[in-house]
């Protein structure tokens, strides 16, 4: 028993090899001429695998039951076998200890595997819970033939199983409940309850309840379904919520009024077997299979409607080769797709999708005949066991080949949902599909799902061209369009090419037909096309191709819509102007502020529309080079040159006074503008623009040609007097008014000789020209340069002196008093020059006492052991410290004077050490004559060395106070520095 349920392959199935060898062959059903798809051509396993366990038992198996991996056999008369299938190597028998002769006639395992019933031939009934070893007798139940139970999935568990429901052979419906705990002193039965809720007849006799389900739905509905030999009834009643413990009496109550639901045929096998097909686990039935008299009737489980659970009930008749009254079908077992019919020597796999045979599996007479078939709801695993032996059917993919059967029914959704992992087969689902919508002329569906397939994209094109079927044709290229990669380019461009074509055809046949509801969303999606940002690309890098299309249309709203999506503003402004909408153009120029357009267009739109274009370039703002613009501006036409006369000077204005432009080519002209049409303006142009030529942005010559030729004197003399020619700027002045010619003279203010002579212009000009003389005394008194000698000459000889008594006079005084302050200011620099004298004198006495323990102040060394300086602040410095001190100080030019005074002092010393050596005698007096020399250079080179070095005490002295914003450390050396301190 160790290797109890130990798994092998059973080679005895030389069909099964067969079946693999012919799904090899057709494995390739999903390679499509085009090539483009991949296929896998590995062997696939047979969906029903058979294995027989490796067990042969001690007794004769008389029933096996299988649930939750808990599998439970009776063995012979009197033994019970218990399986944990997750631990197949302990088994559990079992002694019932029944001394009588009965046998077991039924088991019923719940869906938790934990609660088995045993049914007994002498109407008694046995519970075994899995924990125990005790098995219990349901005393209750005594005198009842247990022929099916309906376990209650929402309430059961491991130690009780909630209200059930209970067929017997007498066709009485009980509801009972079972307890695994023990029970009181009074009530030691597992069984809590045992009562009768319902009965059911076939041909107003009693029958058989042969099977149960109980299923809940939505809310609070619960759905019993019961069974009899050639009857299937069905109980729907809804259960409070929190009452189901109560069990199911009130919904046999519910429908006592009303004759239960049921089905019913004529056959009569005398039993049947309901089956029923979970999708997942704790889920409601999905669908369900009954095996009766009159073969297998099948369908879904509807949850919804009110009148039925059962819907698209189809009916199996059983093939010739099943007689009824020699070899009745055994069980049923329903999978996803198929049935399982169990007959004495073998087993049939039919699809519920088509109601075909597809697997028959013929069992050896060395097994014995064949008992029954059971599935384990949670495992998934059909059992199939006789007297001696014991199979089980492992099931895989079995939905590989239902995409095939949905194909062939035209249930291309279903088909397409079975397939998604398979490719090849895909593609032919889609391309079956659109032959189909192609031949009940769907044609954009079929356009739709030929766009999916990897069909011959030439031959689909062709298909929808030859009829006539250009919705079609479109719908085809734009999918095909949506499914190609980014890298393929050459297709994407001939699709997009294409269906430009197709919606300008569509258009025109349109527009032809006046059908404008139609159009307007044509045209709508059309435009859609072209502003696709996944094709975007490619109508950029082809737009002259479509523009050239568009054009062999007459479709210029089109082309000036996909312009604007290229953002190639310029066509677009080009047709508007050419189209003399000069408005709608300034409008795409102001929305996309391409400068380069603004400078292309803007001397058109100046002709038409100068108010509406300068605000635009006002708006525009400095993103705008006003130079360019020049040549819009200059453009006048004979008509309305006045408005952009104006208008021309209101941007030249904006740009000057606001956007503060320096060009001298603005400023110029704005002059110019000026001079010609503005002249009010133009005098406080010129005077606001500064009075200096560095101040001022336009060319000072063209602006004084302009005034002269035009007239603008006083605009001249101001030109004049920036450009600093006073003696012009006066002498035009003169012409215009004496006042503004005296300011003009007094604007040289450094040159004091001009300002005389300027005045004097002015002065000979009133004398000569306006015989004033109370004027050109006046001007005596305006300038204090000038006198009364000066003008006199200007006067005519009938002059009286009575006009210049005053003058003379007032000039007497000042000659009289200039005099007395010179002889004051002699006598001062007298005075100073006798003190200074004096001082001096004073000097050359001083002297200081220098005692014989002082220092330097510089390197604080005794100071008479070398040379040293005294200064009057009391500082005392040895020669070569002081000058160690001073020469960082010193500016370049005195450094380089103090290196060429030492050299010379150098040399002087080497050429006095050598005449001291002896000497010829005639050479005396020579010697004796330079010795004195040289000691004179010396003497004069030390002084003036003296005179750099010595002249002021270093530490009292301006070379002190200069050097006091002077780093401490020079920062080209402080990096240097710093690292020599870390």
């Amino acid at each position: 028993m160790a290797s109890i349920l130990d798994e092998y392959e059973d080679s005895q199935n030389t069909r099964q090899s067969a079946q693999q060898h012919s799904r090899l062959s057709t494995a390739n059903i999903g390679i499509t001429h085009s090539g483009f798809v991949n296929v896998r051509l590995e062997e696939e396993k047979p969906i029903f695998n058979k294995q027989r366990i490796d067990f042969t038992p001690p007794e004769r198996i008389n029933h096996l039951v299988v649930c939750n991996n808990q599998l439970c056999m009776s063995l012979g008369k009197d033994t019970l076998l218990r399986i944990d299938l997750a631990k197949p190597d302990q088994p559990n028998q079992i002694e019932l200890g029944r001394k009588d002769e009965s046998k077991v006639h039924r088991l019923f395992l719940d869906q938790t595997g934990s609660h088995l019933l045993i049914c007994l031939s002498t109407s008694e009934c046995l519970y075994l819970n899995r924990n125990t070893q005790k098995v219990r007798s349901l005393s209750r139940w005594r005198g009842h033939l247990i022929e099916s139970v309906g376990w209650n999935k929402l309430l059961g568990n491991e130690t009780n199983t909630g209200p059930i429901l209970v067929g017997t052979s007498q066709g009485i419906i009980f509801e009972a409940e079972i307890s695994a705990t023990e029970g009181s002193l009074f009530n030691t039965n597992p069984d809590q309850y045992f009562r009768q809720v319902h009965s059911v007849d076939e041909d107003g006799k009693p029958a058989p309840v042969c099977c149960l389900e109980v299923e809940r739905g939505l809310e609070n509905k619960y759905f019993i379904i019961a069974t009899t030999r050639k009857r299937l009834f069905q109980f729907v009643g809804k259960v409070a919520e929190g009452s189901e413990q109560q069990g199911f009496s009130s919904i046999f109550s519910q429908n006592q009024d009303l004759l239960p639901s049921f089905q019913e045929f004529p056959a009569n096998m005398g039993y049947s077997e309901i089956t029923f097909y979970t999708s997942k686990l704790r889920t409601c039935p999905k669908a369900f299979a009954w095996m009766m008299g009159n073969g297998v009737l099948y369908g879904q489980l509807d949850y919804v409607r009110p009148d039925s659970l059962l819907s698209d009930v189809q009916v199996w008749d059983y093939t010739p080769d099943i007689d009824l009254s020699l070899n009745k079908p055994i069980s049923i077992v329903l999978t996803q797709f198929h049935f399982l019919l169990l007959l004495h020597d073998r087993v049939k796999a039919i699809c519920t999708l088509n109601g075909q045979v597809v697997y028959e599996d013929v069992f050896p007479d060395k097994f014995g005949a064949l008992k029954k078939m059971i599935k384990d709801p949670v495992g998934g695993l059909v059992w199939i066991y006789t007297e001696r032996a014991v199979f089980r059917y492992h099931i895989q993919r079995e939905a590989r080949d239902v995409w095939q059967m949905y194909m062939s029914m035209t249930k291309f959704d279903l088909a397409k949902e079975y397939c998604r992992d398979r490719p090849e087969c895909m593609d032919m689902v889609l391309a079956k599909e659109a032959e189909h919508c192609f031949q009940n002329k769907r044609y954009i569906e079929s356009a739709k799902c030929y766009a999916l397939t990897q069909n011959y994209f030439e031959e689909i094109a062709l298909k929808f061209i030859e009829a006539k079927q250009e919705e079609a044709l479109k719908e085809f290229l734009l999918k095909k369009l949506n499914n190609l990669k980014q890298s393929e380019r050459t297709q994407i461009t001939l699709l997009v090419t294409w269906l430009a074509e197709l919606y300008l055809n569509r258009l025109g046949q349109l527009e032809s037909d006046g059908n404008s509801v139609i159009l307007q969303e044509t045209r709508e999606e059309f435009r859609q096309f072209l502003s696709s940002a996944k094709h975007k690309e490619c109508l950029f890098n082809n737009r002259s191709t479509i523009y050239d299309l568009l054009a062999s249309h007459g479709n210029v709203d089109d082309m000036v819509y996909f312009s604007v999506v290229m953002q190639d503003y310029e066509r677009v402004i080009s047709h508007y102007c050419q189209h003399d909408d000069y408005s709608a153009a300034l409008d795409v120029l102001s929305k996309h502020c391409d400068e380069k357009l603004f400078y292309k267009f803007s001397p058109v739109l100046m002709q038409h529309i100068p108010k509406k274009v300068v605000d635009a370039w006002i708006q525009m703002g400095k993103r705008l080079d006003p130079k360019k613009l020049i040549p819009a501006l200059m453009n006048y036409s004979q008509m309305g040159s006045t408005q952009q006369i104006s208008e021309t000077i209101r941007y030249m204005e904006f740009c000057v006074y606001e956007l503060t432009v320096t060009e001298e080519a603005i400023h110029n002209y704005l002059l110019s503008l000026y001079a010609k049409y503005k002249p009010d303006s133009l005098l406080w142009y010129l005077e606001q623009a500064g009075t200096h030529a560095s101040e001022i942005h336009y060319d000072l010559k063209y602006a004084l040609r302009l005034c002269a030729e035009n007239g603008y004197l006083r605009a001249c003399v101001l030109v004049y007097r920036i450009m600093e020619l006073y003696e012009e700027a006066v002498d035009l002045a003169l012409q215009v008014d004496v006042d503004l010619a005296k300011s003009c003279a007094d604007l040289p203010e450094d040159d004091e000789e001009l300002r005389k002579k300027l005045w004097l212009k002015i002065a000979r000009h009133v004398v000569q020209e306006e015989k004033d003389v109370k004027k050109a005394m006046n001007c005596l008194s305006s300038c204090n340069l000038l006198k009364i000698e000066d003008i006199l000459p200007f006067f005519p000889d009938f002059v009286t002196i009575d006009h210049f008594k005053e003058a003379i006079c007032s000039s007497l005084e000042e000659y009289n008093q200039h005099i007395e302050e010179l002889k004051q200011e002699m006598e001062e620099a007298t005075e100073s020059a006798k003190r200074i004298r004096e001082d001096i004198q004073e000097m050359r006495n001083k002297y200081g006492v220098v005692d014989s323990q002082e220092k330097c102040a510089s390197c604080d060394f005794p100071l008479l052991n070398r040379p040293f300086y005294l200064f009057l602040c009391g500082h005392m410095f040895h020669y070569d410290c002081l000058f160690q001190e001073v020469t960082p100080h010193l500016t370049v030019y005195k450094q380089s004077r103090l290196e060429e005074l030492q050299k010379k002092l150098a040399a002087t010393t080497q050429s006095s050490k050598s005449r001291h050596r002896p000497a010829p005698k005639d050479e005396g007096d020579t010697s004796s004559l330079g010795k004195g020399n040289a000691g004179t250079s010396r003497e004069q080179i030390k002084s003036d060395m003296d005179d750099i070095i010595a002249s002021e005490c270093v530490y009292c002295g301006e070379l002190m106070i200069k050097s006091i914003d002077k780093p401490f450390i020079d920062p080209q050396k402080f990096e240097e520095e710093k690292s020599s301190w870390l």
